[in-house]
């Protein structure tokens, strides 16, 4: 089997699983993949989906975007800025799960508003809406409809 151009999200994740004590049949466990296509990411041979890496990731417990840029699924360069931004907001051990998505929300409706599209994850976690509204409001008031909660 030829080897894709993951080889460097594989060596990534060989190097976090090895950090966090793990062996690739636990790491495959936490992470609901089975431990041959966890072995064939390591080894650059797959390349796994979007919401493989943040089963991964979580599992891991470091960022899923990080992940993302390694596999090529983010642009590195262009998405730099956001995915270094989210990532702080979400390593913040002073905040909780809601803290955390309430201000990525806020950060990603301020991207949108300035003409940035932003990094979006899978809703699988609950964060953001489908549609690309908050629930939260608008800052400055009357700018738009306001979402109330029932």
């Amino acid at each position: 089997m030829a080897s894709l151009n993951v080889g460097n999200l594989g060596d990534y994740l060989r190097e976090q699983r090895r950090n966090a004590k793990l062996s690739l049949r636990q790491l495959a466990d936490a992470a609901g993949v089975s431990n041959p296509y966890l072995s064939q990411i390591e080894r650059g041979l797959r390349k796994p989906s979007a919401e493989v890496l943040q089963q991964v990731a979580k599992a891991l417990r470091i960022s899923a975007e990080t992940l993302y840029v390694r596999a090529g699924i983010l642009d590195a360069e262009r998405d730099r800025d956001e995915v270094e931004t989210r990532a702080v907001i979400l390593a913040d051990p002073t905040l909780t799960e809601a803290q955390k998505q309430a201000l990525l929300q806020i950060y990603e409706s301020f991207r949108k508003e300035n003409g940035f599209e932003a990094v979006r994850e899978s809703h699988a976690d609950g964060g953001g809406r489908d549609d690309g509204r908050t629930d939260i409001p608008e800052p400055g008031g009357d700018t738009g409809p306001q979402q109330t909660a029932s």
